[in-house]
This record gives C-alpha cells, structure tokens and sequence, in this order.
C-alpha cells in the first residue's frame, strides 16, 4: 500500500500541472454534453416539398395546405411539370415531389380513386424513408376526411371498428433528448477514460521517465494500479459532472437508484481504463495510441445502440456487439435512468463488463515488460 501511495501521489501532481488535461476532463464532457443532444435528433422536420399541380382544383389546394400546414413540410414552390421540379431534386433544393394529375377532384368525387405520385430523394435514406411515410400518412388522413365529407358514419356502424389507445411508458412524450443524453453520456465517460488511460504510460516512455521506474523495485501490478486509480476516479467525477448537467439542461432525474448507477459505472470504468492501458503497453508512441483508441471508439460508438438499434443489426454485428463494452453501459444508463431498473436487472450486464475489467487489466499487467 506504501509503494500506491506514493505512485498516486505522483500521478496526481502529474495530472494537475497539466492544465490541457484538467481541460479535457473537466470543459469538454460539459460542453459536449449540453451541445450534442440538442443536435443528435431522431425526428425528422423541415423537408423540402416540390408540388406539380396539373388539377388547380379546391381539393388539390386542402390537400396541399394539410401537408404544409402539418410541421414537417416545407413547400418550395409549385412547377408545371414533372421534369423541372427533378431539377430540384438534382440541385438538392427538394426532398420529395408530389404531383398530382389533371381531373384530380373529378375522379376522386365520381369514381371513388385516384393515384397520386410521390418521388422521393434517397440520396438520405432515413430522411426519404421518414419523409415518404409522413407524407404518405398526411395524404391517406386527406382521403378519409373526404370519405367522411360524402359518405359520414351511419349511426350504428355496420362493420365493426376497433379502437387502439397507445400510451409511451419512461418517455410519455417520445423526448428525444431524454432518449439520448444517457447514451451520450455513456460515450463521453469511455472517450474520456480510454484516451487517457492509454497515453499515459506512452508519455512515460516518450519523454523517458518510465526508465527511471523500471530500474526501482516497483511491482507490476504496482504500477498499473497507480495509473489506473486516479483516472478511475476522475472518471467519476465526469460521470458526476454529466448526472449533474442532465439534470439542471434537461431536467433528467435519474428514476432508479444513483447508487446502482455508480456501482456499474465503477466496474465499467475498470474495464475501459484496463483496455486503454493495455494499448498503451502495445505502444511506443502517443501517436500510436491515439490510432489504435481511436480505431476502437469508432466501433464502439457506432455499434454501440446509440443511433443504430442493436436488434436491427445483422446477426454478425450482433454477436461483435457482445464484446462491446459501450453496448452495455448505454443499455444499463437507460434501464437505470428511465425505466428505474433494479440490481437483479443489470446483474447480467454486470457480470460481463467485470470479465472484461478482470481480462483487460490482467493482460495489461502481463504485458507491461519493464526491461523495455
């Protein structure tokens, strides 16, 4: 215990006379933690409509007036023909175009139907698959308003009609930024973590102190615990930091137990301080590491469930995810934040990211050679 102490005691001056550091840790996770929710938005609004009118009737105008009057359109102007509203498709000025055919009101009054065209931009699939089913909505709501107009619903229905009542349980009102402010969290947390944890004994081997230590009687073990605990505990005093900032942007309370939470958070931060000192055992460089951490993030963050549903994955992807640490972490903050889940809930989530910190930290310490 002498021998940590007195390498924490070390670490911790190191740290604090590196204001660029206490920066990273302290600034950037608030900043970003404030700025990426409100960007990071699932819903999909102000999409450019083109509208080629060929009917000019007083239906083609309610129609057109639903669809822009609904929030999610913006019309950017009629054309007289199909051909020069493609020019705005080209030029990136429209997302959807909807004509609508000559004798639109006539046939739609007299024979019942009538086909209209809707072109959709799919350079931006979620847009133009989002895009295509509002709008496909708003025209089938138009067409039951005019069924209604002529044909209104007898007194005592003929056919039987089934109600749906649909009620939004941990997020009544489909908030998104309470969706994602856990995630990103989640994802701060580990950025921050990894990356320092695996440059720190590069930077010992650049700038050739970690000579001087390999010459003492310093333990193995020693020594990755001496660079493991202080960035164990500013790890959680980001994830405080990040509860905090939750809290008084987007008014986000925790629904389960803050105990549960730093209990888990605990054990994840073992596990994502021992792979980055694992690399950094790897590595000669910080620019090494910073190569190899950023190649891990990338899937980590991008197959993690954070802006991609893990069981819409392919199975290959699926099975990837379960030796990713970040998948679990985002599940539990939602479990724990949102649904107020308890211990025997995230057991399973548990017991995994500890055998990922008991693997990682022991390979680090097997592989630190300190004849190097």
């Amino acid at each position: 215990m002498r021998t940590i102490r007195f390498l924490l005691q070390k670490e911790f001056r190191q740290i604090f006379r590196n204001r660029s550091i206490l920066t990273m840790i302290m600034v950037m996770p608030v900043m970003q933690l404030i700025i990426l929710p409100l960007a990071a938005n699932y819903e999909v609004k102000n999409i450019n409509l083109a509208v080629v009118d060929h009917d000019h009737s007083s239906y083609s105008q309610k129609l057109v007036s639903k669809i822009t009057s609904s929030g999610y359109f913006r019309l950017t102007g009629y054309h007289p023909s199909y051909n020069e509203s493609m020019h705005q498709i080209e030029s990136d000025d429209a997302d959807l175009i909807l004509e609508i055919p000559a004798n639109f009101e006539r046939n739609l009054i007299r024979e019942d139907q009538e086909k209209l065209l809707v072109a959709v931009n799919a350079i931006n699939g979620v847009k133009a698959n989002l895009g295509g089913a509002y709008l496909g909505n708003i025209i089938r709501n138009f067409n039951a308003d005019v069924r209604f107009q002529f044909f209104p619903a007898a007194k005592f229905a003929a056919e039987p009609v089934i109600e749906i009542t649909s009620s939004n349980w941990f997020n009544s009102y489909l908030n998104y930024r309470v969706f994602m402010v856990p995630g990103i969290l989640a994802i701060l947390v580990t950025m921050i973590g990894g990356f320092l944890s695996a440059l720190n004994i590069v930077k010992e081997k650049e700038v050739g102190t970690i000579e001087q230590v390999n010459v003492t009687p310093i333990r193995k073990h020693h020594f990755i615990l001496g660079k493991l605990i202080p960035f164990w505990l500013l790890g959680n005093v980001v994830f405080s930091l990040g509860l905090l900032v939750s809290w008084l942007v987007y008014g986000i309370v925790p629904v389960g137990s803050l105990a549960l939470l730093y209990g888990f958070i605990s054990v994840y931060l073992l596990a994502v301080l021992g792979l980055g000192l694992l690399v950094s055992t790897f590595c000669e460089t910080q620019q090494q590491a910073m190569f190899i951490m950023f190649f891990f993030m990338m899937i980590f963050v991008l197959m993690g469930g954070l802006f991609t549903s893990i069981d819409s994955m392919p199975e290959w992807a699926q099975t990837v995810t379960r030796f990713n640490p970040v998948s679990y972490l985002i599940t539990v903050m939602r479990m724990v934040i949102l649904k107020g889940s308890a211990f025997r809930d995230i057991a399973p989530h548990l017991g995994i990211v500890a055998i990922f910190a008991v693997v990682l930290n022991s390979w680090a310490v097997l592989n630190y050679k300190k004849s190097s």
